[in-house]
């Protein structure tokens, strides 16, 4: 009974056992967050064993939300695009200290909390093009694997023609070996693919002398400390326009990976409704909300829902306990950060250019046949990479397509939300038949529209048109009974 009120399990149609192995399943194939993140996030000058345990303890917080406020078989964790944005964008392109970013990171759950519980976020997602959001997700599923492929020098900087093969140094070969069987596992269709790819690079670097043991190392230990990056908000320049932008980049990016993400999982469970309403979907985007600003408090990035959440569902996980297992497992690893934090950067390049595959899946969604459509995706994808900056593409491709729209005079296309709310507001208060004015425009008792339509007259005779419509109203013989001895 407190299962089922708790976590939403319901004993007679679910078992206990599959929901288990189900949230071991999603564990298993979204725990290299643990090894990349804080091997992203360093580069930033943040410490990474600190970075480890913010990691976990920010990944359990927000899926132990999502289980209990949801009740839903997801699980969330820091995003693999905004903490790229994090560190390659905001400190090392903007020149933020990672102390600033932490601010704009806060700064941007607490909107996103506001606009989850005023329910804004479907505006939002409205005025920005259909195509943009799938070109979004792509770009950042390039950029990526673009860092994957840096990190391990298979890319490196060339004067002549800016980047270029890298030498075919001990770390440049483990990087090939670490994407390949990446690429190997995930076409087998193997359990824990990235997870099991980056333990077993890890291994290959010993002999290779990529993978060092620190003088003292046990595999288990007591969690890292955290004090070097919690709460360290530096609230200097918050409050200016670039900032702004920054923020409201960062809210896009996170409004379009959530709800995309939630809405393709939510499919997969089959608790989608038959008009295509989603059960308990803002309890959902409130714990994301809520866990993204515990993250910022911890010192870590944006969490957002993980795709690979369909691997516990496909085992047969549909209840909040498949996310409790893996919230509990998140807090169990702290105690495993000697193991986590032996990996290399070569060994995660295989996790990050495939999860840079996965996400390229958007592409086949794109509008390709229209030049006004398939340019601004094309400029948004490839600014990215090239660039170097998720925002930057954001921006280009937002600049863009309204440039090409207005050149080809589709004025309509460029604000969805107003057009909506405009044809709303006109129907509103548009004229309407003698019989729906008299009956509330019940269905199936209207005249034709000519016998009530206003025609241009004189003033005089305007207002008193309106003066014996506004009386007839309220007498039982006068428009009421016309209306209906018409009929």
């Amino acid at each position: 009974m407190f299962l089922q009120k708790a976590l939403g399990f319901n004993s007679s149609t679910m078992k206990a056992r599959t929901e288990i192995v189900a949230g071991a399943t999603t564990f298993l194939t979204m725990c290299y967050i643990l090894a990349v993140n804080p091997d992203i996030l360093s580069t930033t000058g943040m410490d990474k064993g600190a970075l480890f345990t913010a990691t976990a303890i920010a990944s359990a917080i927000a899926t132990l939300l999502l289980a209990f406020m949801a009740k839903l078989p997801f699980a969330q964790a820091p995003s693999m695009g905004l903490n790229a944005f994090f560190a390659f964008t905001l400190c090392q392109a903007m020149h933020y200290t990672w102390q600033q970013s932490l601010a704009i990171m806060l700064a941007e759950g607490i909107v996103f909390l506001l606009i989850t519980f005023l329910n804004i976020r479907e505006h939002i997602l409205n005025a920005i093009p259909q195509n943009l959001r799938y070109a979004i997700s792509a770009g950042i599923g390039m950029f990526i694997a673009f860092i994957g492929l840096k990190n391990a020098e298979i890319i490196v900087a060339n004067s002549a023609t800016y980047v270029g093969l890298g030498k075919f140094t001990p770390t440049a070969i483990l990087g090939v070996i670490g994407i390949i069987l990446s690429g190997v596992l995930m076409a087998r269709r193997v359990k824990g693919a990235l997870f099991l790819s980056i333990i077993i690079t890890t291994l290959i670097g010993i002999p290779m002398g990529v993978t060092k043991f620190p003088t003292g190392w046990l595999p288990v230990d007591m969690p890292q400390d955290i004090s070097p990056i919690f709460a360290h908000f530096d609230f200097t320049g918050l409050f200016t326009l670039k900032t702004g932008l920054v923020v409201i980049s960062l809210l896009m990016v996170n409004i379009f990976d959530t709800v995309g993400t939630l809405v393709g999982l939510a499919y997969k469970t089959g608790i989608v409704g038959k008009d295509g309403s989603i059960p308990r979907i803002k309890e959902a985007m409130m714990s994301d909300a809520i866990g993204t600003t515990c993250g910022a408090f911890l010192g870590s990035s944006t969490l957002t829902t993980y795709v690979e959440s369909a691997s516990g569902i496909a085992e047969g996980g549909r209840s909040g306990l498949t996310s409790a297992v893996v919230g509990l497992l998140f807090i169990i690893s702290l105690f495993l950060s000697p193991l986590f934090m032996l990996i290399p950067s070569a060994a995660t390049s295989g996790a990050l250019v495939l999860v840079g595959v996965l996400m390229l899946d958007s592409v086949k969604q794109l509008e390709l046949t229209e030049v006004s459509e398939a340019f601004p995706a094309f400029i948004t994808m490839i600014t990215m990479v090239l660039c170097y900056s998720i925002a930057d593409g954001i921006y280009m491709g937002i600049l863009s397509y309204v440039i090409l729209k207005l050149c080809t005079q589709q004025y309509k296309v460029l604000n969805p939300t107003l057009r909506r709310s405009w044809d709303a507001q006109r129907a509103k208060h548009s004229p309407r038949t003698k019989r729906e004015v008299v009956l509330g425009g019940r269905e199936g008792q209207s005249v034709p529209r000519r016998h009530f339509a206003w025609r241009p007259v004189c003033l005089y005779k305007r207002y008193w048109q309106m003066v014996r419509l506004r009386r007839s109203w309220h007498r039982p013989h006068g428009l009421r009974h016309a209306a209906q001895k018409r009929t």
